[in-house]
């Protein structure tokens, strides 16, 4: 008995809406990691993108525990000497609110071609507004 691997065209994706006012940011990466591998899904394959598009919004509004907000850093390196960028929690939340979610859900996926893959799937918007009312996403309930 062999094993049977979905197709492109037999691949189904779907779009799921998340609020993530309110929510934990682990806890939401968690679950809109697994739902864009496809981890959700009976089809899942670890070479395959089988997974679903994700869209996010309130991402200005989400919780951090115990003392994230000021000792957690974002650190890049500009490319020039001296160039190493730090910045705090609360001010990356002040300047781009939409990097805190986009920065967690993409250190949950695979980094590789594939990840890459599946991180294009990803739409995150600091307000309650979104241009994918067309694609029909459903609501997804975080715990």
């Amino acid at each position: 008995m062999s094993t049977e691997f979905p197709t492109k065209s037999e691949i189904k994706r779907e779009w799921h809406l998340i609020d993530a006012q309110d929510l934990v940011l682990g806890k939401l990466a968690a679950k809109a990691a697994m739902i864009l591998m496809g981890k959700t899904k009976p089809t899942y394959t670890t070479f395959m993108d089988t997974g679903d598009h994700v869209i996010v919004i309130n991402a200005a509004k989400v919780k951090v525990t115990g003392r994230k907000e000021e000792d957690k850093m974002y650190r890049h390196f500009t490319g020039y000497p001296g160039g190493l960028v730090e910045k705090s929690l609360k001010r990356v939340r002040a300047e781009k609110p939409i990097r805190l979610v986009e920065d967690a859900i993409a250190g949950m996926l695979p980094k590789t071609k594939l990840g890459k893959q599946m991180y294009r799937k990803l739409n995150v918007y600091a307000g309650e507004t979104h241009p994918h009312a067309a694609q029909q996403p459903v609501a997804l309930k975080v715990t």
